[in-house]
């Protein structure tokens, strides 16, 4: 299968790489930082360097995967934007970044990927959205712009695979809670998260290549708690 990742470098995104070149698939990782990758020595993996902030920049991504092969299996929008900061003082420019990773991107990005989405057989699209946007959820002080943002890309979500069901094109959206990650620690300095980016990689890889046989526009929580 050919797979797409955003946010490939670090925490969930970069476990999740792993997990798919160990089932021999072929991986396009979307990131800034390349370097981590370095450290992955294999054939399938394609890393290309790629600011989700920037238009340009996820065009060029683009135009280098469409180039690579004629058709995407799956694209997992995992790559997250997060400021933790009491709401009446984010600047509008540090909303709009956290909007633009969190939100644009992932809409930019499947919209330029629809001609090679659903070619060989179903694809699936999988938002990696946050407990802190699902509602009805418990919500933390200082993280209003990334907490609406995982909330917006749940309905972006609902929104896509509507109008994608009849392009063999499935889209979900993983509400996922506390992992042991670079964001959350810089979220929550201190705080001991119940799960290992690994351990939450596992169940995002399973369900990449799976859920889709059962859900379509589904948010599905990912959390031992009670939300």
């Amino acid at each position: 299968m050919n797979i797409v990742i955003t946010g490939a470098s670090r925490g969930i995104g970069f476990e999740l790489v792993k997990q798919f070149l160990n089932a021999e698939h072929t991986v396009f990782c979307l990131t800034r930082n390349l370097e981590p990758l370095k450290s992955i020595a294999h054939v399938n993996l394609k890393p290309v360097s790629t600011d989700l902030s920037s238009q340009d920049s996820m065009n060029a991504a683009i135009a280098f995967i469409k180039k690579e092969v004629s058709y995407i299996d799956c694209v997992v929008n995992n790559a997250g934007s997060l400021i933790n900061k009491p709401y009446e003082t984010i600047s509008y420019n540090e909303l709009q970044k956290v909007y633009q990773v969190n939100v644009f991107a992932p809409y930019y990005l499947t919209q330029q990927l629809l001609s090679v989405l659903g070619k060989e057989k179903k694809s699936h699209i999988v938002n990696i959205s946050s407990m802190g946007g699902f509602q009805g959820s418990a919500k933390f002080p200082g993280l209003s712009a990334y907490s609406s943002s995982k909330a917006a890309i749940a309905g972006l979500t609902e929104c896509l695979a509507e109008e994608l069901k009849d392009k063999n094109i499935a889209v979900n959206c993983l509400a996922i809670g506390a992992v042991q990650t670079e964001m959350l620690a810089e979220a929550f300095p201190g705080y001991e998260a119940p799960l290992s980016p690994k351990q939450m990689a596992e169940y995002i890889f399973d369900f990449t290549l799976k859920g889709h046989q059962y859900y379509n526009g589904k948010i599905l929580p990912v959390s031992s708690s009670t939300p």
